[in-house]
C-alpha cells in the first residue's frame, strides 16, 4: 500500500490526494492519508488511524445549523409566523479492516431551538443514525458489495428516492443491501424497514414494523449521462387516503434519463404505480423533467433552466380505484422549496429559472414556480404527501405561484453556506381553505470534518 501511495503522491498535489467531503460520509475513502504528504490539515491523524496489517480507522463530524423564519405550515393554516434554529450534529467512525471488510457507525443529535410547533422531522436527541458492516469483493470487470444494518440507502436520485437531506432529520433504513458493478452497469437490490424516529429519550429509534420498502435498481452509464430503472414495493399496514384506508401494497416502475451534451443538460423521469389499498386498486403516475442551457463562455456562466412536474390525483371519489400518487421518499427541496408548502402529489408545476456564478465559489439562482392541481377532485398536498384540509373537491385548479431566490457559497473545503428567500401567492383553493400568501427565509451553514 505504501508504495502505491508514494507513486500517487508524485503525480498529485496534497490537495488533490484528499477526498471530497460527501453528504453521505460513508462514501468517502481516506486511505490516501497513509501518505504523510497528504496530511495538510489539523487533526488529519484522526482521519487515518492505521489498523492491523492494511486497515485503518477514520473519524469524522458533520454540523449543520439552519435559521428559518416562516409562516406556519399549510400556507399559514396550521400556526402563526415562526422563527427558529434547527441543528444537526453527527459523529461517525469508519473502520476499514482490510480491502474487503468494513464497519461504519454514526450517531447524531438533532435539535430545534425556539420552534413553536416542532414536527417529527425536526428533533431526535442523541440516537443511532447508522450502524452497518459490509463486505466487498472484486469481479472480473467490477465488484460486488453486501451490506447489512442501519444505513442510508444510496438512491442517487432526488424526486422520489432520497435520503431526505432537506428536513433536519434524514431518513435511514434497517436493511440488507446487495450492490453489483460490472463495466458500465451497476445494480442494487435491498429489503428494508424505514427507521421510526422517537424523541422521548436517547437511543429510542426502532424499525417501523408498519412499513416495508424494497427496491431493485439498475443503471447504465452512457457517454454523456446515464439511464436507470427501478422497481419498488412499498407496504403500509395502516394507509389512509380519501378513497380508501387500510393495508397498502404499492408497486412503482420508474425510468430515468440524465445527460449533458455541449451546453445542454437534462434529467427526465417517469414512474407508474399499481397495487391496492384495502382492496381498492391503485392506478397512479408521475413525470418530472429538468433541463437547461449554460452560456459557458460568459463570465457569469448563466444557465437558463426549465422544470416541469406532473403527478396524478384521484379524479373521482367512489369509482373503485385510487389514482393519488405516492412520492415514496422524496427530497421536496430538490423539486420545490424548503418552505414545505408543496408535495409531489396531484400536481402540475412549471418552473423557469436562471442561475449565475459570480465566482467559482458562489452560485445564485432565481426561479418562478407555477403550481396547479392535476384534478380539483383531489386535495392540495403539502410535503411530503399531506392533504390540506378543505381543498379536496373545491373549485380552483391554481394552487400557488412562488418566487424563489437562492445563493450557495463554498467558503472552504469544509464549510459551505446557503440562503433562500421564497414568496408564495396562494391560489383560489388554498384561500378557500383558510390559507394566505406566505414568506420563507432560510440561512444555512454546513461544516464537515
Amino acid at each position: 500500500m505504501a508504495g502505491l501511495l508514494a507513486t500517487a503522491a508524485n503525480a498529485a498535489s496534497p490537495t488533490e490526494l484528499r477526498p471530497a467531503y460527501s453528504a453521505n460520509r460513508w462514501q468517502e475513502d481516506w486511505s490516501t492519508l497513509a501518505d504523510p504528504a497528504a496530511r495538510t490539515q489539523p487533526m488529519d491523524r484522526l482521519k487515518f488511524l492505521p489498523f492491523g496489517e492494511d486497515g485503518y480507522l477514520s473519524l469524522g463530524l458533520n454540523l449543520r445549523d439552519r435559521f428559518e423564519s416562516a409562516d406556519g405550515p399549510g400556507y399559514g393554516t396550521r400556526g402563526p409566523r415562526d422563527s427558529y434554529l434547527l441543528q444537526r450534529l453527527q459523529v461517525h467512525a469508519d473502520l476499514r479492516v482490510n480491502a474487503r471488510w468494513r464497519g461504519f457507525v454514526q450517531v447524531e443529535d438533532v435539535r430545534s431551538f425556539g420552534k413553536a410547533q416542532p414536527s417529527p422531522t425536526d428533533r431526535n436527541p442523541l440516537d443511532l443514525r447508522q450502524a452497518f458492516f459490509d463486505y466487498r469483493a472484486p469481479l472480473r470487470d467490477g465488484a460486488w458489495t453486501i451490506r447489512a444494518g442501519r444505513q442510508d440507502l444510496p438512491f442517487g436520485q432526488q424526486r422520489f428516492l432520497s435520503s431526505r437531506d432537506g428536513p433536519n432529520l434524514r431518513q435511514s433504513f434497517d436493511a440488507a443491501w446487495l450492490h453489483l458493478e460490472a463495466g458500465r452497469w451497476n445494480a442494487s437490490v435491498f429489503f428494508s424497514q424505514p427507521v421510526q424516529y422517537a424523541s422521548e429519550s436517547h437511543f429510542d429509534d426502532v424499525s417501523n414494523r408498519q412499513l416495508r420498502f424494497d427496491l431493485l435498481h439498475a443503471e447504465r452509464a452512457l457517454a454523456n449521462g446515464s439511464i436507470s430503472f427501478f422497481y419498488a414495493r412499498y407496504a403500509d399496514a395502516e394507509a389512509d387516503y380519501q378513497e380508501a384506508a387500510g393495508r397498502e401494497w404499492r408497486h412503482s416502475l420508474d425510468a430515468r434519463w440524465t445527460g449533458v451534451a455541449d451546453r445542454w443538460d437534462w434529467d427526465a423521469e417517469a414512474v407508474v404505480q399499481g397495487g391496492e389499498v384495502a382492496g381498492v386498486p391503485v392506478r397512479a403516475w408521475a413525470l418530472g423533467v429538468r433541463g437547461g442551457y449554460t452560456y459557458s463562455t460568459h463570465r457569469l456562466a448563466p444557465r437558463m433552466g426549465l422544470q416541469i412536474d406532473l403527478a396524478s390525483g384521484d379524479r373521482r371519489s367512489g369509482d373503485g380505484k385510487l389514482e393519488t400518487f405516492h412520492p415514496l421518499f422524496p427530497n421536496g427541496s430538490y423539486s420545490f422549496t424548503q418552505a414545505g408548502h408543496t408535495g409531489y402529489v396531484n400536481l402540475i408545476q412549471l418552473k423557469p429559472s436562471i442561475a449565475l456564478k459570480p465566482t467559482q465559489a458562489l452560485q445564485t439562482s432565481l426561479a418562478i414556480g407555477g403550481l396547479w392541481r392535476q384534478t380539483v377532485r383531489d386535495a392540495v398536498y403539502l410535503q411530503p404527501d399531506i392533504p390540506l384540509a378543505g381543498t379536496a373537491g373545491q373549485p380552483g385548479r391554481h394552487t400557488a405561484t412562488y418566487l424563489q431566490l437562492k445563493a450557495e457559497w463554498e467558503l472552504s473545503r469544509q464549510l459551505t453556506a446557503a440562503a433562500e428567500l421564497v414568496r408564495y401567492q396562494a391560489g383560489r383553493a388554498v384561500r378557500a381553505a383558510g390559507g394566505r400568501d406566505s414568506d420563507y427565509a432560510g440561512l444555512e451553514l454546513k461544516f464537515y470534518w
